[in-house]
């Protein structure tokens, strides 16, 4: 009975008028087509050209613009169903929630390493090709991956070991907090935010001040990734954000209960969505080698 008032509770607060159902899913749609077909283009262009797939800045990169249309198609996936079913089976929920939130904390992570390659290549320029080569990168995307499941899959296996087997065949409204409930699980997701928060800023803000330091007394490259950095902290800035969701939404409720839908389709476009949309604008229209290839290769495949 506490399970089927809570799941009443949260199905109450998430419910949307009708005349909300269809411009909100059609927003979602259209930003989720509009930031993988420019990311589909970067991959693209990434892939033909092995000028790309030999720079470890540009694997990272890559790595970061795949990782974010699994995330935004993951998303844009989860919100259109909650709209389309309401709830579904727990063990769907459990699949779904668990790789959205994989990718949701690679990014950071992800963010925090390219800072890092600015940092060698304008600091330390003599030793960039040493310490970044195409094998350590590799190796650097495989530990983010191992990190983000060492914060992820405690959850399932948790759950797996806390509750019924009848909870796994019943429906809920997908939410994190719906099928990872228990409160240690609560406790173990505030304590890893505050460590990734903690660590993903002192990376940001050490790399742009030594890269700062650098800029004035060197050259425009050091200037340009010196901007470089203010972006990636801005990214980190909105994608940290989301950490702080639970909290927001309880404030939101508290605050706006009248508009509590709409607050959380704001902070769904502000902390899902527009993090996802400055990638393709930091480096496939900043960065002067990215964009000459993209141009190439939009206009050979235009002709074509």
């Amino acid at each position: 009975m506490s399970t089927s008032s809570t799941n009443q509770t949260v199905a109450i607060n998430y419910r949307d008028a009708l005349t909300n159902f269809v411009p909100k899913n059609l927003i979602v749609v259209v930003l989720c087509i509009s930031i993988n077909y420019i990311n589909v283009a970067l991959m693209q262009t990434f892939s033909k050209n092995r000028i790309f797939y030999m720079n470890p800045r540009y694997i990272l990169f890559f790595h970061l613009v795949l990782n974010d249309m699994i995330q935004v198609t993951l998303s844009t996936m989860m919100f259109v169903s909650s709209y389309i079913f309401f709830q579904i089976n727990v063990s769907v929920c459990c699949v779904l929630t668990l790789f959205a939130l994989l990718v949701t904390e690679n990014t950071p992570l992800n963010l925090a390493c390219m800072a890092v390659e600015c940092y060698i290549a304008i600091c330390i320029p003599l030793r960039h090709v040493q310490i970044c080569t195409v094998k350590r990168t590799l190796m650097l995307i495989g530990l983010i991956w191992m990190t983000s499941m060492l914060s992820v899959l405690p959850d399932l296996f948790i759950t797996l070991a806390i509750e019924p087997l009848d909870f796994f065949h019943s429906r809920v409204f997908c939410l994190r907090e719906t099928v990872f409930r228990n409160p240690h699980i609560i406790k173990k997701r505030d304590i890893t935010y505050i460590v990734y928060l903690v660590i993903v800023w002192f990376i940001i803000f050490f790399t742009y001040f030594k890269i700062l330091f650098t800029a004035k007394t060197a050259s425009q490259d050091a200037t340009k990734a010196r901007n470089t950095i203010i972006l990636h902290g801005f990214q980190v800035l909105l994608c940290m954000s989301l950490y702080a969701e639970p909290l927001l939404k309880q404030a939101l409720l508290q605050w706006f209960p009248q508009y509590y839908s709409n607050s959380l389709f704001a902070c769904y476009i502000i902390f899902q969505i527009l993090p996802r949309a400055i990638s393709p604008i930091v480096y496939g229209v900043r960065d002067k080698t990215y964009r000459k290839y993209l141009k190439k290769y939009l206009l050979c495949k235009m002709s074509s």
